[in-house]
């Protein structure tokens, strides 16, 4: 099975405190971050939000909606996230920050594979395409958090 390995990075000219504040409140995603539909929360999690299970439905620019559940496993606090994802797509997603000077660093690794069958099939050939279209979504995701936040996306790598 196909697996994808992409890797995006927000710098941002906005307070540490905040970017991750914004990351960690999925549930508000739909309001800035466009592609994303709906954010469901399922299961509340501990205290640090370990265990806690959220349901996303994103749609990019391609035909196609995915819908998956994402299970925190780690956190630390203005450090890091880390979920395993289950559902249309499988496997592991982390989001971590750092400072550089005055900005705001957004790291974000999802290392997955597709489950829909059709997907599967068409991964030799999309690839590309389903490659572009994640990349949108992010770009987006930079762009939305920064007006969120009254700050500047002061750039954004993905590979």
């Amino acid at each position: 099975m196909r697996e994808y390995h992409f890797l995006t990075i927000w710098k941002l000219d906005a307070p540490r405190a905040a970017v991750c504040k914004a990351i960690e409140d999925s549930l508000a995603w739909p309001e800035w971050w466009q592609g994303v539909e709906q954010v469901e929360e399922l299961a509340g999690g501990d205290a640090n939000g370990i265990g806690s299970i959220r349901r996303y439905t994103w749609k990019g620019r391609l035909p196609y909606r995915l819908t998956f559940d994402v299970q925190v496993t780690q956190m630390e606090l203005q450090t890091m996230v880390e979920g395993v994802a289950s559902g249309d797509v499988e496997g592991l997603g982390r989001w971590t920050f750092a400072t550089e000077g005055e900005f705001t660093v957004a790291r974000y690794e999802w290392n997955v594979r597709p489950t829909p069958r059709w997907m599967r099939l068409l991964s030799p050939l999309a690839s590309p395409l389903f490659r572009w279209n994640h990349d949108i979504l992010m770009r987006q995701g930079g762009e939305g958090l920064a007006q969120c936040l009254n700050a500047r996306l002061v750039g954004i790598s993905q590979r």
